[in-house]
């Protein structure tokens, strides 16, 4: 089955108001290109380097979104056209991507990454540095930063129970920052393992690669 037809069958599957991010990272121009042709333009990169690439050589009117770890001294690369930045895991990143709004007379959306899973591998705010960061005087200075939700990643695990509790309780406090006059209307969880799950417990943003464009090329740079 082509990338295309893969893409079209996977949207008829899932609800209406699920955002689907194509993860695209290590795929080639062309599996892209085959995706674009089925009318998707939102596409998932991880890694800086291989963003800027993609976007130099594809079109203009495709959604890019950072969904991997940032480092501060890369944020000025995607600043002029990056669409969402999933990954803001440290104030000291909010700043610097604040600055480079600045810089670019524009504002950037951002989802905060909230630490849910149960590995030292995964990046993150814990809820209460979350609280913490938002309710600041130096964030509510940060003019050019729009936290728009909250993306999370559950433990890479088959123990359902366990992603189940993990997504609820990201749900549960995207549901309290609404409640307390934020408006938050993204909440990012979900990957090609558990976006159904994720779906069910409040999702309304997916990040899918591997179901789309097949295993990736960890050849292509």
């Amino acid at each position: 089955m082509s990338v295309a037809a893969k893409i079209s069958e996977f949207k008829s599957c899932i609800p209406k108001h699920i955002s689907l991010i194509a993860v695209s990272k290590t795929q080639s121009i062309e599996k892209i290109m085959e995706a674009y042709a089925s009318e998707h333009k939102i596409f998932g990169e991880n890694k800086v380097q291989e963003l800027v690439s993609k976007y130099e050589q594809l079109p203009k009117d495709i959604e890019w979104h950072l969904i991997g770890h940032l480092q501060t001294n890369k944020v000025k690369y995607i600043a002029p056209f990056v669409t969402l930045i999933h990954s803001v895991d440290s104030f000291k990143l909010l700043q610097e991507i604040n600055k480079q709004a600045v810089k670019n007379n524009k504002i950037i959306n951002c989802l905060l990454q909230i630490y849910i899973a149960d590995e030292e591998t995964k990046f993150g705010f814990s809820i209460q540095e979350a609280e913490h960061v938002l309710s600041s005087k130096e964030f509510k200075e940060m003019n050019n930063i729009n936290i728009s939700g909250l993306m999370g990643m559950a433990t890479n695990t088959t123990n359902e129970n366990k992603i189940r509790t993990e997504f609820k309780s990201l749900k549960k406090f995207h549901d309290k920052l609404n409640n307390n006059g934020y408006k938050l209307n993204v909440l990012s969880m979900g990957m090609s393992s558990d976006y159904k799950i994720a779906i069910e417990e409040g999702s309304n943003m997916i990040r899918v690669g591997s179901l789309l464009f097949g295993e990736r090329n960890y050849s292509h740079n």
